[in-house]
């Protein structure tokens, strides 16, 4: 690693290894605090659409599906279009940079919200299917961002500059939900109002991408040092890393698209659902300040590990009853233990895999990770529905439905602690 002169190491680039420039320190670190500060900005104000797709997503496709169980297709669809994206926009990032593969994906957002309102408009519900799967493309976009915000910092600040730009997702908690409750009935075709605001969200939050400076990675090093998405796989720390991601962010997707459902079928309001989701959205994203810091002191795999008991507690807070109060607890845990496992498992990542292989691993996890979450938000719909007699016994199954998925990371990240337990043994 290049040195500075008095003996530190430098910042990382956008590959991950040292900023190989004739730019002074301070004009580095300060490209840097600006990158960061762009995708904060941009995590909060177009990351508002998020929660407003998933408040109102469901209780639109339940009113326009011809059945129930179907309810929440558009939700499954919006991360089915964000799956199918992920590998095409990581490339488009891959070979030229950041910035063009946000507009990307703002630019899809932007289209899917208007196909959605039109779908709105006319009662079609393949239109708003269809307008879901664009939405996915902002999605995937938005997922990019932690990894863009660990392009040009140092390798000791990495976890905190993820965690920074996650946390500006507490912006999108508190817009979001808010805007649902403006604009959800401020049409006479209920929620046209909401998807029209996405639109306005994703048009001019673009401009925002304009101000970033990301390089972009050298295409020679990918051709001739990364290893293919066989072998990354065969990496048993990419491999665990991959698991967890997925596990904690399927689950925390099929808890929350079904909880709208829930709430409403249990007796509650619509403003009570937006209460909760904005509840779970804070929980998500509040850890975020010191949950880099926390890694950089006891390791990615503690906090993972953590994060996968909390998702636990969550599930059986909502196995405890289904008062308000219930909704809330179980809702605001799903959100700590989404952030704890999910972040943690982005941080063992980061630090598994070369610099050139940065755009092949990172849209390797996230085409896994969201085809997971695509299966979870449309199982979510078929327990919630479908099975049992009544909202509670949905909601139940709902739930129960956590555990295996839980053992499966438990026992990922059990595994990796032995076996490297073994090496070093070996080695000794």
């Amino acid at each position: 690693m290049l040195q500075r002169e008095n003996g530190s190491p430098d910042l990382a680039d956008v590959d991950g290894t040292e900023y190989r420039t004739c730019m002074p320190e301070k004009s580095v670190l300060s490209t840097a605090r600006r990158n960061l500060t762009v995708l904060v900005i941009a995590q909060g104000y177009l990351g508002s659409q998020m929660p407003m797709m998933f408040i109102v997503s469901a209780l639109a496709g339940q009113s326009l599906a011809p059945n129930a169980c179907l309810a929440t297709l558009p939700i499954s669809l919006i991360v089915l279009g964000s799956m199918l994206a992920a590998t095409p926009l990581s490339g488009i990032m891959q070979r030229h940079g950041r910035m063009l593969g946000f507009i990307i994906g703002a630019t899809g957002g932007a289209i899917g919200a208007a196909l959605s309102a039109w779908g709105l408009a006319t009662g079609s519900f393949a239109l708003f299917l269809i307008g879901s799967a664009f939405a996915g493309m902002y999605m995937s976009s938005q997922g990019f961002f932690r990894f863009a915000a660990a392009d040009t910092a140092s390798e000791a600040f990495r976890p905190k500059a993820i965690s920074y730009v996650i946390a500006a997702g507490l912006a999108s908690a508190v817009i979001g939900p808010q805007l649902v409750k403006v604009t959800a009935d401020a049409s006479v075709v209920p929620f046209l109002g909401t998807f029209l605001a996405i639109i306005v969200i994703n048009a001019s939050g673009a401009f925002l991408f304009l101000l970033l400076d990301i390089p972009k990675p050298k295409a020679v090093e990918v051709s001739s040092h990364a290893r293919t998405r066989l072998e990354l796989l065969k990496s048993p720390k990419v491999l665990v890393a991959i698991i967890c991601a997925m596990v904690s962010y399927s689950l925390m997707n099929l808890v929350m698209t079904s909880t709208p459902l829930a709430v409403v079928g249990c007796g509650f309001s619509k403003n009570n659902a937006a209460d909760i989701v904005s509840a779970h959205v804070l929980a998500m994203f509040a850890p975020s300040f010191f949950t880099g810091h926390l890694i950089a002191r006891f390791g990615a795999e503690r906090i993972v590990a953590i994060g996968l008991a909390i998702l636990a507690a969550a599930g059986s807070v909502a196995l405890s009853g289904t008062d308000l109060s219930n909704f809330f607890g179980a809702l605001i845990l799903l959100g700590f233990g989404w952030n704890f496992g999910f972040i943690g498992a982005t941080a063992m990542l980061t630090n598994a895999h070369s610099p050139e292989e940065r755009g092949r691993v990172q849209g390797l996890n996230d085409t896994i990770v969201f085809g997971c979450v695509t299966l979870a938000s449309l199982s979510s719909g078929g327990l919630m529905n479908c099975t049992g007699g009544s909202p509670v016994e949905g909601w139940t199954y709902v739930n129960f439905a956590m555990a295996p998925f839980l053992a499966l990371a438990g026992g990922a990240l059990l595994w990796l602690a032995l076996a490297r337990r073994m090496r070093g043994r070996a080695a000794n």
